[in-house]
């Protein structure tokens, strides 16, 4: 490993990987996986392994339908996940753990701080973190909705050097390669912006629920965090072969040269906000800065119903995404001084009452 000098490593193994047939788990590309896992856990560096496949590994244990309901797969995810775990266990001579998040595990602060506990204590012992999405009890409202976006936020949570994507693909195309002869492979990608976007098409497996899309926002959410991003093919030896001699085997997206803060990058990417406060103008033009970010007096509206370090959205009354933060106060009281604004007992509170948002609990939004 000349090239790449990491020191943590994710490694996102999609569900086509697991059960190429759908009809359980299958050693066929995961040996491949497992034995690069152990060549870099010898050489020290320490890895951490986000595992799709449950729902796909456990179908063929119900019976064909052509329509399957959310309860068939969660049965599914609840009886594949052991079989998964059992697969994985049984490649490796170390112990490996099992840890089941849902997005509403990751977008709870002090819920997310003690999975970032949980997993350093993990590797401090030389057991191999293995993460997947708790499907079982999921939610629409606690779902992360696939594996590519929770192994970003998995990597961005155990402050990772490099999250590599494994699926079907060799990297991302200019085209579809599916459709185009003449499709070329990007190597590296310097910025993520609409047109790297555009070139994203559909999911090419029939088993994963993420697309080129999916491993795109992944790819944004941890460069933002410093985090370099590869989506390589797992199908082939060949791809594992390179990165341990230190080659690039597919696309490589190269982080930022000022990653976002820890805490600011969790409120960015991965807590959601609880409801909003609208704004006059940008934070800028808004805000006093020697006295928090956003005071109460310059809100105009308040909508949803948050409390007291619940995580919000700042809009200004154009419509535009300003910024994500931390409320000190509650949608309540907000509420109330907004609608009374000149009201003498609401111009009172207005001056007893701290900043809404203070500057150090604030994640400014560049895209609207």
């Amino acid at each position: 490993m000349q090239k790449f000098k990491w020191q943590r490593i994710v490694l996102k193994v999609g569900s086509a990987l697991i059960a190429p047939d759908q009809d359980g788990c299958r050693s066929r590309y995961l040996l491949t996986i497992a034995q690069f896992i152990v060549r870099c856990r010898a050489q020290g560096i320490e890895v951490i392994l986000v595992s799709s496949g449950s729902v796909a590994a456990g179908s063929h244990l119900f019976p064909e339908q052509e329509q399957r309901s959310v309860t068939m797969k969660k049965a599914m995810a609840a009886a594949g996940q052991t079989e998964m775990m059992a697969m994985w266990d049984r490649f490796f001579d170390f112990p490996s753990a099992q840890i089941l998040l849902t997005h509403g595990d990751l977008r709870d602060r002090e819920r997310y701080t003690s999975i970032r506990e949980t997993v350093f204590t993990l590797l401090e012992h030389g057991v191999l973190p293995i993460i997947n999405e708790n499907d079982t009890v999921t939610t629409d409202d606690l779902k992360v909705g696939d594996n590519d976006n929770l192994s970003a936020m998995v990597a961005a949570a155990a402050d990772a050097d490099a999250l590599m994507i494994f699926s079907d693909v060799d990297g991302l195309y200019d085209k579809n390669p599916n459709l185009h002869e003449d499709a070329v492979l990007l190597p590296e990608i310097e910025s993520i912006d609409e047109s790297i976007y555009a070139m994203a098409g559909c999911a090419t497996s029939a088993v994963g629920t993420g697309g080129m899309k999916t491993k795109i926002e992944a790819a944004e959410k941890a460069t933002s965090h410093g985090i370099t991003t590869y989506i390589l093919n797992g199908f082939k030896e060949e791809t594992f072969n390179r990165l341990l001699a230190g080659d690039n085997p597919g696309t490589i997206f190269t982080p930022y040269e000022k990653p976002m803060q820890e805490a600011v990058h969790w409120m960015t990417h991965t807590a959601n906000e609880q409801g909003e406060v609208v704004v006059e103008g940008s934070i800028n033009e808004s805000s006093n800065r020697e006295n928090g970010c956003i005071r109460s007096d310059e809100i105009l509206a308040v909508h949803g119903e948050f409390g007291v370090g619940d995580t919000i959205l700042v809009r200004s009354d154009d419509g535009t995404r300003l910024a994500k933060a931390t409320a000190n106060y509650s949608s309540c009281l907000l509420s109330f001084i907004a609608d009374n604004e000149q009201s003498e007992f609401s111009e009172k509170m207005q001056d007893s009452i701290g900043p809404v948002v203070s500057e150090k609990d604030i994640a400014l939004l560049e895209k609207s």
